[in-house]
């Protein structure tokens, strides 16, 4: 898992509440078991037309090279599919900031590197009202978001931040006692 410490990036907006995670990945892409490849399937419903070209009133269309994504209240509900966080950190997404998340989608970003963040909804639109070519600022150390004129402060669990600041998932954090568990299954 990649470190998360700073990303600068631009913002796409998707301001809907109750994003869930067989709009963000549907159900019929799910045969895979790599965590890559999912990207190309993200919003699928929403991202193309019948015809498979692009929907031209989607945003992510618009902003192809966003990295950071800005939702309404409750992103992520739905079914626990790790699949999601793949697809959107496949796509390139390095944060979501949202109104809030679905538990088990929130635990699943932080173990894939992808840092969810809960801003109030006027620091989301200030954010969903940038231009295409504004970066921002996401500063998990300093626990802010910083545009050109604005600072928002988060908040986050300290274990999740230590994870994400170490790049750390569950193996890495498992291989941490690799010799503790070298000498306990040596003395069996």
């Amino acid at each position: 898992m990649k470190p998360f410490r700073t990303h600068k990036g631009t913002v796409v907006a998707l301001m809907n509440d109750n994003i869930d995670t067989d709009q963000i990945i549907p159900k019929q892409y799910l045969k895979r078991i790599e965590r890559t490849g999912f990207g190309q399937f993200l919003f699928d419903e929403w991202r193309y037309l019948d015809d498979r070209t692009d929907n031209p009133d989607f945003p992510l269309n618009a902003r192809k090279t966003a990295t950071i994504l800005v939702a309404g209240d409750n992103f992520g509900c739905g079914s626990s599919r790790e699949h999601a966080p793949w697809a959107l950190d496949d796509y390139g997404f390095r944060a979501i900031i949202a109104g809030s998340f679905a538990d088990i989608f929130y635990m699943n970003c932080t173990k894939n590197g992808i840092l969810p963040v809960v801003l109030d909804e006027s620091a989301r639109n200030a954010l969903a009202s940038l231009g295409s070519d504004e970066e921002i600022v996401v500063d998990l150390e300093k626990q802010i978001v910083q545009t050109a004129h604005e600072e928002f402060s988060f908040s986050i669990d300290p274990v999740w931040k230590e994870k994400l600041l170490g790049g750390l998932d569950d193996i890495a954090i498992t291989l941490q006692y690799e010799q503790d568990i070298v000498l306990y299954e040596n003395r069996a």
